[in-house]
């Protein structure tokens, strides 16, 4: 769907580790779910998602399609990305085209592993990279008002009203506070702002606590301060091994699940961070359940029918006339669709009808 999930981070805290992870070798043929690399530093990245496991062992379908992220692996960040130094004009320009930051965070200690600023501390690592957006958005808005007072000067209205608004957001951006905090965000001027600058401080952020085998088990004081930040920010923290996801792209499910319990956690680091930016993206999959195929179609929370049909193709959406829906839990309940049938659990639809995560779906049009 083009929504994308940016991976971000100072140099050696994990970043390229957990992307390698994300991506999974080529040549495993044993993987689960086999990832797409697009580019260099792009993936597609199933997303997992048991559910179609279940409905695969009623239906006996030919294959099974899981949803899809996309994530991007931007280029590394240093102080003074803003200004340009290192690679910080690049890195702010990929920021712009993902929907949600996954901050990855060094949380563990290692002598042979050096770390940019000399010392692991997670918390001044996070505020260097956000003190960078703060002052990439600051940047864009100074150009911006620059351009207002001078077509407001020329009594356009449009710039008239902007202007008011991006000077208090620039005041509040410059109270060291995020786009994402400013009071008045209903204004149609802030609207405007952030669809023409695409801020980056008004982002969702979450974060990646990178630890070593040790750390997974329990926090370290690492952790510790970094979920006391995140809590004040109401953000999300998963706690992974960047080193031992790499290791687990290999293994089927029954020596992943080893592994991960010898180390005392029951799930993947990488699968709580797909699922979640999954939710952070305001998404949600229906399902289709057929002898070709068992699939998960991506929406949006809150889509229509008609809409969603046109996930499948835009002709079911032009000729749509009604959906036959079962939810998950009744489709696997009956055994299938004709016991949901004979159970009175299958329901007609139509095209106000805002489909649920989990619906199983078939579409009835005409064109």
């Amino acid at each position: 769907m083009g929504l994308g999930i940016g991976l971000v981070g100072l140099p050696n805290v994990g970043k390229s580790t957990t992307f390698n992870a994300l991506t999974k070798a080529q040549n495993a043929e044993s993987a689960n779910y086999p990832f797409c690399t697009i580019e260099p530093n792009k993936a597609v990245v199933p997303v997992p998602d048991t559910r179609l496991e279940e409905l695969a062992k009623i239906v006996n379908p030919e294959r099974i399609q899981h949803s899809t992220l996309d994530f991007v692996d931007i280029a590394g960040l240093v102080k003074g990305a803003s200004k340009g130094e290192g690679l910080g004009n690049k890195f702010l320009s990929n920021i712009r085209e993902t929907e949600v930051i996954l901050q990855i965070v060094r949380c563990f200690e290692d002598e042979n592993i050096t770390h940019v600023e000399g010392s692991i501390n997670p918390v001044r690592d996070i505020e260097i990279i956000e003190t960078e957006l703060l002052l990439a958005d600051m940047d864009a808005l100074e150009k911006r008002i620059t351009t207002l007072q001078k077509k407001a000067k020329g009594n356009d209205r449009d710039a008239k009203l902007q202007l008011p608004v991006a000077q208090a957001l620039l005041a509040h951006l410059e109270s060291e506070q995020p786009a994402s905090t400013f009071p008045d965000r209903e204004n149609e001027g802030f609207i405007t702002l952030l669809r023409d600058l695409r801020l980056l401080s008004n982002k969702e952020i979450m974060y990646g606590a990178n630890v070593d085998e040790d750390g997974l088990a329990e926090d370290n004081e690492y952790v510790q301060a970094l979920k006391a930040y995140a809590a004040e920010r109401n953000r999300e923290v998963i706690k992974l091994c960047a080193k031992v996801e790499e290791e687990m792209v290999e293994f089927d499910d029954e020596e992943k699940m080893e592994m991960l319990e010898s180390l005392g956690v029951n799930e993947s680091g990488l699968d709580q961070i797909i699922r979640k930016g999954f939710e952070k993206l305001g998404l949600m999959s229906y399902f289709t359940a057929g002898v070709k195929e068992v699939r998960s179609w991506t929406i949006k929370q809150g889509t229509t029918a008609p809409k969603a049909a046109a996930v499948i193709h835009n002709d079911f959406e032009k000729g749509f006339i009604r959906a036959e829906v079962i939810s998950y839990e009744d489709f696997i309940a009956c055994g299938g669709e004709q016991g949901a049938k004979e159970a009175g659990k299958m329901r007609l639809e139509g095209k106000e009808y805002i489909v649920q995560d989990g619906d199983v779906m078939h579409f009835r049009f005409n064109v």
